[in-house]
């Protein structure tokens, strides 16, 4: 179905080739995930199959792409549309419509099919990605996992026989993220669509991929069944690094396979005691606050204290309030009732970190930031090189992957050492090397004393990173505690190494390993 022949890829900004002497195949009716650093080259492949790259993108090329029997070369985007169905990383870039039944019919419409056969294929769609509940609403009232599959219906209506969607879960809870992907696997299994998918957050997808292509920093790709590509791949899901770590053989892929094998590692192992967390002083407070935006309420009565030294992740579904309260924490949304207080300089970074970007260069926005913040030359520049290191220097913001941007917000928001670090979704596009950088780099903030602050519905992260877990959902906190009790108290948050060694309340292959030790 879809052919590299010796393919690479060299941008007119770069040294090296994106993606180097690529040569395998994509067979019909599979689901291949696409893998690899943060960085690497897995959109610029994505793109080479619908011709986006090099013909928008531009670029030298050698080798070929051939996709169910046209080359790429020779064929535009356009022309692909009724092969191939492109959902981006932030499916809010690509809606052109206001509802969710007209969305569907759009590319209908510019692809010249008769009323009478757009009608039966929207019925069609709404029913096949389940969301026919949903045909009036409006596309901006949606949540993220509802947004993600109207973008997948947008392009299923036209009948593509290959579906390339860009980390489509990295803004998604862990609900809504199983919701997209049963649909995606439904697609597979039930129509024999040919599906590809890149992703940084393996543990949500790897049980479901008949292959797996990793691409490594150099462009190098190696391709294979996921198994053996796990065995020798630097990107790994935690529970492939826990297999790696206690010698199991043949690796576990799933938590299912994990569980079985780890009956005989738990015996003798004790629970660890649940350290107290021991945090400074109130540095920000927030006081019964709520937010409204017209009838919606999006914070309802609130009260949390913030303290020096701690980590704090807030996790809830889509929609639950967490943005809302990190703009009223920050000082920018002034609530409808109640009080923010804070005895520090605050810092954000937002979901959409692009925003906070409007230089020509990496150079400058890291040399802006250094000014900004009265530190010495480079040393954003040092930040940025531990979250996500090789980003060139002369490269344009808005040519760099997801990953690459927000790390380089990070990197420029960090720089000033605020007291109060807000971080709303900060690992969208993130690779697990890139996400264990940051935990070092938030774990010195909070050792200096600042109160670090994430949102996010990463929970192998939230495992690494956090002190302190607070659930939010309706608005409201619904729990609030140390993120060991909070993530093993419900198998929606869990980590796949808490429910691999469940009952014993371990979340990550480190402590296994402590606890072993």
């Amino acid at each position: 179905m879809i052919r590299f022949t010796d393919y690479s890829i060299t941008y007119s900004t770069a040294d090296i080739p994106t993606l180097s002497h690529v040569d395998m195949g994509i067979e019909e009716g599979h689901l291949c995930l696409v893998t690899g650093p943060t960085g690497s080259g897995k959109s610029t492949l994505l793109g080479a199959i619908n011709g986006l790259v090099p013909h928008f993108t531009g670029g030298r090329v050698s080798g070929s792409v051939v996709v169910a029997g046209r080359d790429i070369r020779d064929t535009v985007p356009g022309a692909m549309a009724d092969l191939v169905g492109y959902v981006g990383q932030d499916p809010q870039r690509g809606f052109v419509a206001e509802t969710v039944e007209y969305e569907l019919a759009y590319g209908m419409e510019q692809a010249g099919l008769d009323p009478a056969t757009m009608r039966a294929r929207v019925e069609e769609t709404l029913d096949i990605i389940g969301i026919a509940h949903l045909r009036d609403k409006h596309l901006m009232d949606l949540s993220g996992g509802e947004q993600q599959r109207v973008a997948i219906g947008s392009v299923l209506t036209v009948h593509p026989r290959i579906l390339v969607l860009d980390e489509p879960t990295s803004a998604l809870d862990p609900a809504a993220a199983e919701d997209v992907l049963a649909a995606v696997t439904r697609l597979v299994h039930d129509m024999g669509l040919t599906v590809v998918i890149a992703e940084h957050r393996l543990e949500r997808v790897i049980q479901h991929a008949d292959q797996v292509v990793l691409i490594e920093r150099s462009g190098a790709v190696m391709s294979g069944d996921p198994r053996s590509v796990m065995e020798s791949s630097s990107v790994v899901p935690p529970v492939v690094e826990l297999g790696r770590a206690v010698g199991w053989d043949p690796l576990p892929l799933t938590v299912r396979d994990a569980r079985v094998r780890a009956r005989e590692l738990q015996e003798g192992l004790e629970a660890p005691p649940v350290e107290p967390i021991v945090a400074g002083p109130v540095v920000a407070s927030a006081e019964r606050v709520s937010v409204t935006y017209g009838r919606v309420v999006a914070v309802r009565d609130v009260t949390l204290d913030l303290r020096r030294g701690e980590v704090t992740v807030v996790m809830g579904r889509n929609g639950s309030g967490k943005s809302s309260l990190f703009w009223a924490l920050q000082g920018s949304l002034r609530p409808d009732s109640g009080a923010v207080a804070a005895s520090g300089t605050v810092g954000l970074v937002p979901q959409t970190p692009a925003d906070l970007l409007f230089l020509g260069s990496v150079e400058a926005e890291c040399d802006q930031a250094d000014t900004d913040a009265g530190q010495d030359s480079g040393t954003c520049r040092e930040l940025l090189d531990e979250i996500a290191p090789g980003i060139p220097r002369d490269s344009h913001p808005r040519d760099l992957s997801e990953g690459q941007r927000l790390a380089l917000v990070l990197a420029t928001q960090l720089v000033a050492r605020p007291d109060i670090v807000l971080l709303d979704e900060p690992t969208r596009g993130l690779d697990y090397a890139a996400k264990e950088s940051l935990t070092d780099v938030l774990h010195r903030l909070a050792a200096d004393g600042k109160a670090v602050v994430l949102s996010t519905h990463d929970v192998e992260f939230a495992a690494l990173v956090a002190d302190r877990a607070v659930v939010m959902a309706e608005g409201e906190v619904v729990a609030d505690g140390p993120v060991s009790g909070i993530l093993t108290g419900t198998p929606l948050f869990a980590p796949q190494v808490a429910r691999v060694m469940a009952p014993l309340p371990l979340l990550t292959v480190r402590q296994v390993e402590e606890a072993i030790a």
